[in-house]
């Protein structure tokens, strides 16, 4: 009897699904280039393709789906409070540019 008898598995088709589904969206990241959307719109789009695959490979091929919530949240708490952070100084870096050009560049 193996060590590994007690464990689940998942059905093959479930990884079919997500491979296919990669596949698709990474055919959106290569069609936004194809057509040559530009600015905000492109890398939104980039953007929100990359965090859907990395979504599902997290998901999925490193099992998180299935795990606690405990070690949920200590993977995804981390980055988004370093996204509050980013937010925070973005907003403080804004007034630290107004003030500077306010008094370094106004002088007579």
């Amino acid at each position: 009897m193996s060590a590994v008898s007690g464990s689940q598995q998942h059905p093959i088709g479930l990884y079919f699904k997500v491979w296919g589904l990669l596949f698709v969206l990474s055919a959106f990241s290569y069609l936004v280039d194809f057509f040559h959307v530009q600015g905000v719109l492109r890398w939104s789009l980039i953007l929100i393709l990359m965090v859907a695959k990395a979504g599902l490979i997290v998901a999925i091929f490193m099992h998180m789906r299935w795990e606690r919530i405990a070690l949920i949240s200590a993977i995804l708490l981390p980055p988004l409070c370093l996204l509050v952070l980013c937010g925070l100084m973005f907003v403080e870096s804004d007034y630290v540019f107004l003030n500077r050009m306010l008094h370094f560049t106004l002088r007579p």
